[in-house]
């Protein structure tokens, strides 16, 4: 019997998402979720979706989980259960989303002891995130320290931007004392949506260049020639780029210094205000795109202005990227909001035609789960809405690495 499912684990500060994949055929075996982690009120749900177990449906249990590796171990009975679990010979790998993997981390990477530490060195450069996903890893190697942990890396997709693209412009000295450059997030999807755009196109990979627009609560942009991502709206650290749930995306740095000089605020102050309390939040008090929409159509002008703001940005960094590739096949609609705000993606585009870009009203409104074009046939660049699956990507990833 030859090994073929990859369980992968997405570890955050309270909660653990976690996926089983059979990657002979691609399918999902099981997928579940813990969250409010140390809390009296921990939740696990945990969905067997073959065999004989998913006939029965979901299954949740409620009632205090102290830390990740009671999560962990909850989540491997549930597996258990269902007789896939983590002692199952057909198990060939864990697979790990870690988020920040500096400039050493560009590829899908098997965790040792030294890759482990490494990992937590980086630790102040993603300090919300860094932390779980080491606590995730250190727990399933206990549980299983003789078959493959594969850390697959937000950042590493974007490790392929040119030097003059991932530098600031700042003093060199001080950007290499602090590890202080453009790195990118949300790679995971970005690779997967550019991928399975261009076999929508029924191209290849390598003849197509896609602008991929993740849009969720976090929301970036990426320019992606030939399947290698050459710029991203992203930076150092989450918060550059595009209007956000809660992160207002670019700013003049003055501002920090304003806030701190006039306002008064400290540097703790302005991160959370900033990066929790910014965005569309920050501008309207919703950071739900349904909400924004529901009251821009109700005659709400805070809503509306942060719809404009949003949509505004989003244009200018397609604008920017249709420069950078110099010739775009597609632009690339993905994540909660891109796949399912058909008025984003009717703004986006709205003016667009001197770039090539239209949209096909009645296939651009319609909903479907399935990855399709919203373009007419004699559009110049195509548009596409592509559900994102960062699980699947990162499964197909970490098996890649073992079975090489």
């Amino acid at each position: 019997m030859t090994a073929s499912r990859v369980l992968v684990l997405n570890s955050g500060s309270s909660s653990v998402k976690y996926q089983l994949l059979d990657m002979a055929d691609r399918s999902r075996l099981a997928v579940g979720l813990v969250e409010r982690i140390g809390e009296e009120t921990s939740r696990l749900v945990h969905e067997p979706l073959t065999g004989p177990a998913a006939a029965g449906g979901k299954r949740e249990q409620t009632g205090p989980i102290a830390d990740h590796e009671a999560a962990l171990k909850a989540v491997a009975a549930e597996l258990a259960a269902d007789r896939t679990g983590l002692d199952s010979p057909e198990l060939a790998a864990v697979g790990h989303r870690v988020v920040h993997g500096g400039t050493r981390f560009t590829r899908p990477t098997v965790i040792d002891d030294e890759v482990l530490a490494e990992i937590r060195n980086l630790i102040p450069l993603a300090p919300l995130h860094n932390p779980a996903n080491v606590t995730g890893i250190e727990v399933a190697r206990s549980l299983r320290a003789d078959i493959p942990q594969i850390a697959v890396f937000d950042t590493a997709f974007h490790s392929t931007m040119p030097e003059y693209v991932a530098r600031y412009a700042i003093d060199a000295a001080t950007a290499q004392a602090y590890s202080i450059r453009r790195y990118g997030f949300h790679g995971t999807s970005h690779a997967y949506v550019s991928r399975a755009t261009a076999g929508l196109l029924g191209k290849p990979v390598e003849d197509v260049n896609v602008i991929v627009l993740h849009l969720g609560n976090g929301a970036s942009a990426s320019a992606v020639r030939g399947g290698v991502c050459v710029e991203t709206s992203m930076g150092m650290t989450p918060l550059e780029g595009l209007v956000m749930g809660t992160r207002s995306g670019d700013l003049d740095p003055a501002v920090v210094f304003h806030l701190a000089r006039v306002g008064g605020l400290s540097v703790d102050e302005i991160d959370s205000l900033l990066n929790k309390k910014s965005g569309l939040l920050g501008m309207c008090g919703d950071n739900d795109m349904r909400e924004v929409l529901r009251r821009a159509g109700e005659g709400d002008e805070t809503a509306r202005l942060a719809f404009d703001a949003y949509v505004h940005r989003l244009k200018k960094y397609i604008g920017a990227y249709s420069a950078v590739l110099g010739r775009v096949d597609a632009v690339a609609f993905t994540a909660g909001v891109g796949e399912n705000a058909h008025q984003v993606r009717e703004a986006a585009v709205d003016g667009l035609a001197e770039l090539g870009l239209e949209l096909d009203p009645e296939a651009n409104a319609a909903r479907s789960p399935q990855p399709r074009l919203v373009s007419p046939d004699y559009a110049r660049v195509a548009v596409a809405v592509v559900p994102t699956d960062e699980e699947l990507e990162i499964a197909t990833q970490a098996y890649a690495l073992v079975t090489e």
